[in-house]
């Protein structure tokens, strides 16, 4: 198949240097050998927009004191020690996994906006978007350890 040696094209008389498929002018095929492509091009659908999805890990917990069971605020620094209730005094050992004094749900800080938001426990593990903001932050249970590889 030899290649296009160059001159007018067939279509528009226009001149055209070797080697080209095209005219450039009519985009005529100028090489008799070869056929039209068959290839449809896609249409062209833009690409859903990324957005930033920040890590939130919570900063306490909300507990049910066993006693009294009244709502408590309490920051995970406290988490599986000893601890009393600010209402009814009661001591009570505070643990996760526990059935007894297990959290309600948890709080965090927003990356974005700062806000507070307090989240279900159900939502751990998850994709969420703050209420005050819309920003998106994905709620882990805790921070990943850099030595463990």
């Amino acid at each position: 198949m030899p290649a296009w040696p160059g001159g007018p094209c067939p279509n528009c008389n226009e001149v055209m240097p070797p080697n080209l498929v095209h005219c450039q002018t009519c985009r005529e095929l100028l090489n008799v050998d070869l056929e039209h492509d068959t290839v449809e091009i896609p249409a062209f659908h833009p690409l859903k927009e990324l957005s930033v999805c920040c890590d939130a890990f919570p900063t306490g917990y909300y507990f049910q004191c066993p006693q009294c069971s009244k709502e408590l605020r309490v920051h995970k620094k406290y988490l599986g020690k000893q601890v009393r209730c600010k209402f009814c005094e009661t001591p009570f050992h505070l643990r996760i996994d526990s059935s007894k004094t297990s959290p309600q749900c948890f709080y965090t800080n927003c990356p974005h906006c700062c806000e507070e938001l307090r989240v279900a426990n159900k939502y751990l593990g998850t994709t969420a978007s703050c209420k005050f903001c819309q920003g998106h932050l994905q709620l882990l249970e805790k921070p990943a350890d850099p030595l463990d590889r």
